[in-house]
């Protein structure tokens, strides 16, 4: 290559990799920027929705289920919209169960309007959270889910993972919206965990919602009945249950 006296070798390649690099940058940086603008407007999102609640009184009238009535009832034409909010709400700073607020709404609107606004507020509020703790991590997840509950799920979720969380979004007693939180923390994908709130959660949504109708009626030594034989399958899967996917993964793959 010839050159001139004082003129330094020009590369196009080096240019065009500093450009490359030059826009990776900026679009790494554009791209962040939407995820903070997001995660902004998620915090105001749900901040503004706890205000209004608390400056309403709900969380006096969550009390009973009676209050629960009262309350939603004072918003007609939009008391539809205000039990959406309330079972979001639920999900994230989860004052009351789900299943109780969807009886009490399956009073007011009938059982499917009530099971439907209730599942579709469960799985945004689920895949809401589980998304901020994957973002924010422990300092998120550490203001709503306490270092006892943290020890006791937090390992079981990241060693028995999808039968552990099927297992515990289809039984009632226990922390479901708390364990939305610990489940961010994991290395589970965001879709996978959205396709298992998706079908498991509805169920109990939809039974609590038929008995707040009277659709259907349960007598207490039933419902005792149903706890313990559920509380029996829990406790078996969890050791069994490694065993059987293993199995199920090699038939399919027959």
């Amino acid at each position: 290559m010839v050159m001139l006296a004082g003129w330094e070798p020009f590369y196009p390649s080096d240019h065009y990799f500093y450009h490359a690099r030059q826009g990776a940058w900026h679009m790494k940086k554009k791209r962040n920027h939407k995820w903070i603008a997001t995660l902004v407007v998620t915090v105001l999102a749900l901040g503004g929705i706890l205000l209004f609640l608390w400056c309403t009184g709900f969380f006096t009238a969550a009390q009973s289920l009676d209050g629960i009535q009262d309350y939603i009832a004072r918003f007609s034409p939009y008391s539809h919209l205000v039990f959406f909010l309330i079972q979001l709400a639920s999900v994230v700073v989860a004052p009351i169960p789900s299943n109780i607020t969807a009886a009490g709404g399956a009073l007011l609107f009938g059982m499917w309007p009530a099971f439907l606004l209730t599942a579709g507020a469960v799985v945004l509020g689920s895949a809401v959270v589980f998304w901020l703790a994957r973002v924010l991590g422990h300092s998120f997840a550490g203001r709503f889910v306490s270092q006892k509950v943290s020890d006791k799920y937090l390992d079981l979720i990241r060693r028995k993972r999808d039968i552990f969380l099927v297992l515990v979004f289809l039984f009632p007693f226990f922390p479901d919206d708390l364990i939305c939180i610990l489940a961010g923390l994991t290395d589970i994908g965001f879709l996978r965990f959205l396709v298992i709130v998706l079908l498991t959660r509805p169920w109990g949504l939809l039974v609590a919602s038929a008995v707040g109708s009277s659709v259907i009626s349960i007598p207490l030594w039933a419902m005792a009945l149903i706890g313990l034989a559920g509380l029996a399958l829990f406790l078996v899967s969890m050791k069994y249950g490694d065993r059987w996917e293993a199995r199920l993964l090699e038939k399919f793959k027959q």
